[in-house]
């Protein structure tokens, strides 16, 4: 069976995006993955690289006079969550033979084929399937971040509609960064579908297959289906043609940098390489504070004098 996939970003995750992409070639079978470009500039860079397996969506083309008034009110991370509940639509509108459509964060890298969780989804009889969060409990943000993570969600043509057009309604009316009368985002609105819409939602009960910094000192990572990397992002190097990663706010174990992050910094290495080899910019994803350059600075040295030590012991 050939599974359809839906995720979502603008040229400035263009790296991430492709990261995806690397790891379902490697892993996800037979599968479409669709790609709602939320500007016009991916959508063209990801038409010149014409991808194997992906169908792109622009979101230009697809706006309506209500999605466009609501863009002018939020940010772009607001939007893009607005928009989540869309993209099963946008897929199922565009080829009625697609019966069920899985939607990914564009963050998400897959290290294993996912056909755990589809099997369990299908032995459910539910319609559409979410994940918890799963936090360890030092981490634990659910009270204001949510009991579910929007990361990956399984909708079926056939059942799952009335809970997205619920989901479309309320992220229509509200979705903001921030907590407000037990909302937020586009995430805290699955709080209650367990009660709400108990007949169509499935919640994956096998929590250590979707991970993410925040368990990554609960669960084991050889477990992991997916690695969900929340917070990392691409920051100018020191020069114009380096670059330097910021892995986020969670402290990891070291055995989940060293398994899960160094090969993900592989992909991504990979995606820029082939960003440039276009000729087209790598953006940085966030400002590169001085804390940023002092330890950009200390790694430099670091490398050069690792390079001397070896250069120093080897035989002559």
């Amino acid at each position: 069976m050939n599974e359809h996939y839906v995720t979502l970003f603008d040229s400035l995750f263009l790296p991430q995006g492709l990261a995806l992409y690397a790891s379902m070639q490697r892993h996800a079978g037979a599968y479409t993955l669709w790609i709602l470009c939320m500007d016009d500039e991916v959508f063209e860079k990801l038409g010149r690289l014409d991808l194997p397996n992906v169908r792109l969506l622009q979101l230009s083309i697809l706006e309506t006079d209500e999605l466009i008034n609501v863009k002018r009110q939020r940010t772009i991370a607001e939007y893009c969550w607005t928009l989540t509940p869309f993209t099963p639509r946008f897929v199922f509108a565009s080829d009625p033979s697609v019966q069920r459509v899985t939607y990914l964060d564009a963050d998400l890298w897959f290290r294993k084929n996912p056909k755990q969780i589809f099997w369990e989804f299908e032995e459910s009889g539910k319609q559409l399937l979410i994940t918890d969060h799963a936090y360890a409990p030092e981490y634990d943000r659910s009270a204001t971040s949510g009991q579910y993570c929007v990361q990956f969600m399984i909708f079926q043509r056939e059942g799952g509609e009335e809970v997205r057009r619920w989901w479309e309604a309320r992220c229509l009316e509200w979705c903001h960064a921030r907590a407000e009368d037990g909302k937020f985002g586009d995430q805290k609105y699955l709080d209650d579908w367990t009660e709400r819409f108990s007949e169509q939602v499935h919640v994956l009960a096998d929590k250590e297959l979707l991970q993410a910094p925040w368990n990554a000192t609960r669960f084991p990572h050889g477990r992991a289906v997916c690695w969900h990397f929340h917070e990392l992002r691409i920051l100018k190097g020191l020069s114009a043609t380096r670059y330097t990663v910021d892995c986020g706010s969670y402290p990891l174990p070291r055995v989940t940098r060293r398994h899960i992050y160094r090969e993900y910094l592989i992909d991504l290495r990979r995606a820029i390489n082939t960003i440039r080899t276009f000729g087209w910019e790598v953006k940085a994803q966030r400002r590169c504070t001085l804390n940023d350059k002092f330890f950009g600075l200390l790694l430099g040295f670091w490398r050069q004098v690792w390079r001397v030590v070896i250069h120093w012991q080897q035989p002559l």
